[in-house]
C-alpha cells in the first residue's frame, strides 16, 4: 500500500509525545515513530536526546484526538492533573504535588502560587488561583516537563511546566487552512466551533501568520426549580446556629425560607464562548538575526455553573439561585530576538500581558459555612418564638485586572562543543488589582436596611473606597505586585563520547507587596506595622494590649515576621540547583539520573497575626500567620528513553522520589475566623512514583501509543496547628491517583486514488483521589442532610476519630469524625472515524462514549459538596482543509 503524504501527517495525531510517519525501507513502506523537537532546556533539542522527562502532545496529536482545552488534554497527560470549578477558574498539578484549591471567590485576593508553571511559548502567564485558559488553535505543540523545572523556569516550577508552542510564521509562501465542527450532547445543547489560519510570506524577509477561532460550547446542567423536601434547599436553622456559636435558642423550631429561584429555571444553562485571534510577524534581519513579534488577543464567556448537586435526582441538576457569568479577557504581546554573535546564540524574548476577570457567583451557600450567619439572615434575639432565618439568598461579584510583564536574556554555546553553556538574567513583574464585593447580608433584617459602608484604612485604591450600597456586606479591594529578577545557568560537559554531566543554578529574589483595605481592616497598614515591628508602630495600630500579645507571640516564634521591611514589603531570595548524568548507552537507548529543586514564594495574608474567635482545642491561643513561608521540593529520577526496532517502538519511563517541606496549603475556618480564607504550612510529604509512554507503529495500518502514571504519596509530618485539621501522618495527597493510564490506536486503510480512511480509538482509566487538606467531609455531610433533607452519596474515607476544625457536635451532641470526600475513578472512551485526502478531512466523532458521568472535583466552596463533572456523550461532525 503507498502512504500519501497527508495520510503519513494523519498518523502524526498519536499522543504520548511522538508523532508518526512512513519512509520506504528495502522497497516497502514501514511506518516509524518521528522524534520530535522540544525546547525543555531552552534550546532545540530531540526529545529522545534531552536529559530530562518530556511529554509533548503534537499539534497534529491535538486535532486527531480532538481537543482544544487544557481540560480535554490532561486526560492523555495521566501525571497531570487539572482541578477547577469549569473553565477560566482551575489549577494544574504534576506527579501529585498538591494540597487544597483556594476558594474561587477569594482566589484573586488569597490563593497560593500555582506549583506547576504555564507557559505560552515563552511567557510565563501562570497566575494564582485562576490559571489562563488558553484555546489550544494552531499550535505546534504542548509540552510537559514533570518535576521541578525551576533553575531554567523559575518560581512556580516546583513541581512541573507546562508549554504551549504556537506555530510560528513561515517563510515558505502561502498557506491557508480552516477546522469547523458540529456536535450534539447527550441531554444538552449543540456546540460548534470554526479555526482558521492564514500564512503569508510578504517578502524574503518578512513573513505575517493569522489564526483565529470561535467556539460555543453547549450546556448540558439544567438549574432545576427548588423544592424543599425533595432534594431541593430546605435550609437549617439548626446549621446556621451551631456555626453561629448557638445564636439561635431552639433551632429546631426557627422557622426558615428557603430560596427561591423559579426566574431562573433554565436547562443547559452552563455555556462558555472562546473567541480570540492570534498575529505573528517574522522579520529576517540578516542570515543571523531574526525578530519574532506576536499578539493573542482572546474572550472567554461562561454563563451558569459546571458542576451538579449529588443531592438532586440524576447528574445534570443543580439549584442556583443568582444569575453567575464569568467573563475572562486578556490580551498578550510577546517579542523574541535572536541570533548569532560568532559562537554564541542569543536570545531575548520578553511579552506584556494584560488581563480582566469580571465575574458573578452564587454565594448562597455562605450561609451553612460563615461564623456570623445568624446576624446575616436571622432575627435572632428575644424572644425564641420571635426567631426566624431570612431569605439566604446571597451573591459575590469580582472585578480583576491583571498586567505582568516579562524580559530574559539569555545565551547559549554551540552544540558542537564539548562542554555547553546556558546562561541568562529573567526579570518579572505582575500586578493584581482586586476588588470583590460580598453581598452576604438580607437587608430586610432592621441593622442591615439603608447601611453603608466604606473601607478601613486609606490604599483601596481599586474601588473609590466606599461608601458601599447597603447590598455589600463586605469588600475586598486588594493590589497584589509581585516583582522577581534571576540569574540562571546551566553548564553540559561530555565526559565521554557517551556519558555527559550537567549542572544548573538560578539566584533568585521576590519582593511581595501586598496592599489594600477591606471593609473590616486596613491591610497595609497592619503588614507596616509588622515590618516595623517596634512596639510604638504595632501599639499605635493594634492598641497596648494586643500589641504586647503580638510582640509574645513573635518572639516565642508562632509568628514569623522576619522577610517583611518596614514598609511591609516581603522579601525573600536563595540559590536552587539542578545536576543530571546520561549515558547514551547505544543509539537507540539513553538512561539518566537527575536532581533538581522547586520551590515556591511565601503568601501574605490578608488579617495576619489575628487570633481566631474560638480559643479552645486546636484553635488555642491559634493567631493567623502573617504570611505562609516558601515550601521547597527536592527530586531525585531515573529515567529511561529508547527507540527500537528501526525506530517503531519508541518507550520512555521515569521513576522519581520528591520531598517537601512545608508544603503549603489554604484554609478556611468557618467556626473562628468566618470572613477569612488563609494560606498556612501543612507539614512535609514525600511522592514516589513511575511515568512512562510509548508509542508503536505496530503495522503499515495500525499505530498504538499510551502513557501511564503510579503515585504514592504520604504527609508525613504535620504542623502541631493543624493536628486533627489536616489529614493525619501517613495521609495520601489530595487530587492524585495511585493509578491513570490511557490507550490509543489507529487504524488506517486505504479507499481509492488519494483517499485514505482511518478509525481512531482512546481510553483513559483516572484512579480515585482525595478532595483537599481538611477532613471536613463529615461536617459537610451532616449539613447537607439537614439543609437538603437527603445526602450527597459521595463516598468518604474516615481518618480521624474526631474532627477538630469545628466546635460544634451534630444534632446529637456527638463530635464529628475527620474524613475526605472521594472523587471516584472513571473510565473515558473516544471514538472517531474519518476520510482524508492530501487537502481536506472529514470526520465523525463520537466523545465519552460510554456517557460516563465522572467526578472530575468535588466543590466543597458552598459548605456542601458539588461535583464538577465532564460533558456527556457527544456526537459530531468535524471538517477541515489545509492549503499549501
Amino acid at each position: 500500500m503507498k502512504l500519501t503524504k497527508l495520510h503519513c501527517a494523519v498518523l502524526s495525531a498519536i499522543a504520548a509525545s511522538g508523532s508518526i510517519y512512513a519512509e520506504e525501507v528495502s522497497k516497502k513502506d514501514k511506518a516509524t515513530i518521528e522524534v520530535i523537537e522540544v525546547t525543555a532546556t531552552k534550546r532545540a533539542e530531540s526529545i529522545q536526546e534531552v536529559p530530562v522527562t518530556v511529554t509533548a502532545l503534537t499539534g497534529d496529536s491535538l486535532e486527531t484526538l480532538g481537543v482544544s482545552n487544557f481540560d480535554e488534554y490532561v486526560e492523555f497527560l495521566p501525571n497531570v492533573v487539572f482541578q477547577g470549578t469549569g473553565p477560566g477558574q482551575n489549577e494544574i498539578y504534576i506527579r501529585g504535588a498538591a494540597t487544597t484549591q483556594t476558594n474561587i471567590s477569594v482566589s484573586s485576593v488569597q490563593a497560593l502560587q500555582p506549583s506547576v508553571a504555564f507557559y505560552l511559548d515563552e511567557q510565563p502567564v501562570s497566575m494564582q488561583g485562576r490559571n489562563l485558559d488558553i484555546y489550544a488553535t494552531d499550535v505546534e505543540r504542548v509540552e510537559v516537563l514533570p518535576g521541578p523545572q525551576g533553575t531554567l523556569f523559575g518560581a512556580s516550577s516546583q513541581s512541573g511546566t507546562v508549554r504551549l508552542i504556537t506555530n510560528k510564521p513561515n517563510h515558505d509562501g502561502f498557506a491557508v487552512g480552516f477546522d469547523s465542527s458540529i456536535s450534539s450532547t447527550s441531554g444538552g445543547d449543540m456546540s460548534n466551533s470554526v479555526e482558521a489560519y492564514v500564512n503569508m510570506s510578504l517578502s524574503d524577509d518578512l513573513a505575517v501568520r493569522v489564526a483565529t477561532y470561535n467556539d460555543t460550547q453547549g450546556g448540558w446542567i439544567d438549574n432545576v426549580l427548588n423544592v424543599p423536601g425533595d432534594g431541593g434547599y430546605i435550609g437549617s436553622a439548626e446549621v446556621i446556629s451551631r456555626i453561629s456559636g448557638g445564636a439561635l435558642t431552639n433551632p429546631e423550631d426557627v422557622p426558615v425560607t428557603s430560596p427561591r429561584n423559579d426566574s431562573l429555571v433554565e436547562e443547559n444553562f452552563n455555556t462558555a464562548n472562546y473567541a480570540g485571534a492570534r498575529f505573528g510577524l517574522s522579520y529576517l534581519i540578516n542570515d543571523e538575526w531574526e525578530l519574532l513579534v506576536q499578539h493573542t488577543q482572546q474572550s472567554l464567556e461562561t454563563e451558569g455553573v459546571f458542576a451538579y448537586d449529588p443531592n438532586l435526582e440524576g447528574e445534570s441538576s443543580t439549584n442556583r439561585f443568582t444569575p453567575e457569568d464569568n467573563r475572562d479577557d486578556f490580551g498578550l504581546t510577546t517579542w523574541t530576538l535572536e541570533g548569532r554573535l560568532e559562537q554564541l546564540e542569543l536570545v531575548y524574548t520578553g511579552g506584556y500581558l494584560d488581563r480582566e476577570i469580571d465575574s458573578t457567583i452564587d454565594y448562597t451557600g455562605y450561609t451553612n459555612g460563615g461564623s456570623f450567619s445568624a446576624y446575616y439572615v436571622c432575627s435572632y434575639w428575644g424572644a425564641p418564638e420571635a426567631q426566624e432565618c431570612l431569605d439566604p439568598t446571597k451573591f459575590y461579584k469580582e472585578h480583576t485586572d491583571t498586567s505582568r510583564i516579562t524580559h530574559e536574556l539569555r545565551m547559549n554555546t554551540s552544540m558542537d562543543n564539548d562542554w555547553r553553556v546556558t546562561a541568562g538574567v529573567f526579570y518579572d513583574s505582575q500586578e493584581l488589582a482586586t476588588v470583590g464585593l460580598f453581598n452576604i447580608a438580607n437587608t430586610d433584617l432592621p441593622h442591615f436596611s439603608n447601611l453603608e459602608r466604606t473601607l478601613v484604612g486609606n490604599e483601596g485604591t481599586n474601588s473609590g473606597e466606599g461608601p458601599f450600597s447597603a447590598e455589600y456586606s463586605f469588600v475586598n479591594d486588594i493590589t497584589h505586585t509581585i516583582d522577581q529578577i534571576a540569574l540562571f545557568g546551566q553548564v553540559e560537559f561530555d565526559l565521554t563520547d557517551t556519558v555527559t554531566a550537567s549542572l544548573g543554578a538560578r539566584w533568585y529574589q521576590i519582593d511581595d507587596i501586598y496592599k489594600g483595605s477591606t471593609t473590616t481592616a486596613d491591610v497595609s497598614g497592619r503588614l507596616r506595622a509588622f515590618g516595623d515591628g517596634s512596639d510604638a508602630a504595632l501599639t499605635e495600630f493594634f492598641g497596648e494590649d494586643e500589641a504586647q500579645a503580638i510582640q509574645e507571640a513573635i518572639a516565642n516564634g508562632q509568628l514569623d515576621t522576619s522577610l517583611l521591611d518596614s514598609d511591609g514589603t516581603l522579601t525573600v531570595d536563595d540559590t536552587i540547583f539542578k545536576a543530571s548524568l546520561d549515558w547514551k548507552v547505544s543509539d537507540e537507548v539513553m538512561v539518566f539520573a537527575s536532581y533538581s529543586e522547586g520551590f515556591r514564594p511565601p503568601v501574605t495574608n490578608r488579617v495576619g497575626g489575628g487570633q481566631a474567635k474560638v480559643q479552645e482545642g486546636a484553635f488555642d491561643g491559634f493567631r493567623i500567620p502573617v504570611y505562609s513561608t516558601t515550601d521547597s521540593l527536592d527530586n531525585i529520577e531515573l529515567g529511561l528513553k529508547s527507540t527500537l526496532f528501526d525506530q517503531s517502538l519508541r518507550f520512555n519511563a521515569t521513576a522519581y522520589y520528591s520531598k517537601i517541606s512545608d508544603l503549603q496549603t489554604s484554609r478556611f475556618d468557618p467556626t473562628n475566623i468566618s470572613f477569612l480564607v488563609f494560606t498556612d504550612n501543612v507539614g512535609d510529604a514525600e511522592i514516589r512514583g513511575i511515568d512512562g509512554d510509548f508509542s508503536w507503529a505496530a503495522t503499515e495500518d495500525l499505530i498504538i501509543s499510551g502513557a501511564f502514571s503510579f503515585l504514592d504519596t504520604e504527609l508525613t509530618s504535620i504542623n502541631a496547628e493543624l493536628d486533627g485539621i489536616a489529614p493525619p501522618v501517613g495521609s495520601r495527597l489530595p487530587y492524585s491517583a495511585e493509578f491513570s493510564g490511557n490507550l490509543q490506536a489507529r487504524y488506517f486503510y486505504h479507499i481509492k486514488g488519494d483517499m485514505t480512511g482511518y478509525i481512531n480509538g482512546s481510553i483513559s482509566y483516572t484512579g480515585e483521589r482525595f478532595t483537599g487538606m481538611t477532613m471536613a467531609a463529615f461536617v459537610q455531610e451532616d449539613a447537607t442532610n439537614l439543609i437538603y433533607g437527603t445526602g450527597s452519596g459521595i463516598s468518604i474515607k474516615k481518618e480521624a476519630d474526631v474532627y477538630t476544625g469545628v466546635n460544634y457536635t451534630d444534632r446529637n451532641g456527638q463530635t464529628f469524625a475527620g474524613g475526605r470526600y472521594i472523587q471516584d475513578s472513571y473510565v473515558l472512551a473516544n471514538l472517531s472515524f474519518g476520510v482524508t485526502n492530501e487537502e481536506w478531512k472529514a470526520e465523525l466523532f463520537i466523545d465519552n462514549l460510554t456517557d460516563e458521568s465522572a467526578t472530575l472535583y468535588v466543590d466543597m466552596q458552598q459548605f456542601t459538596p458539588k461535583v464538577v463533572t465532564n460533558r456527556p456523550r457527544t456526537i459530531g461532525l468535524r471538517f477541515s482543509y489545509d492549503f499549501y
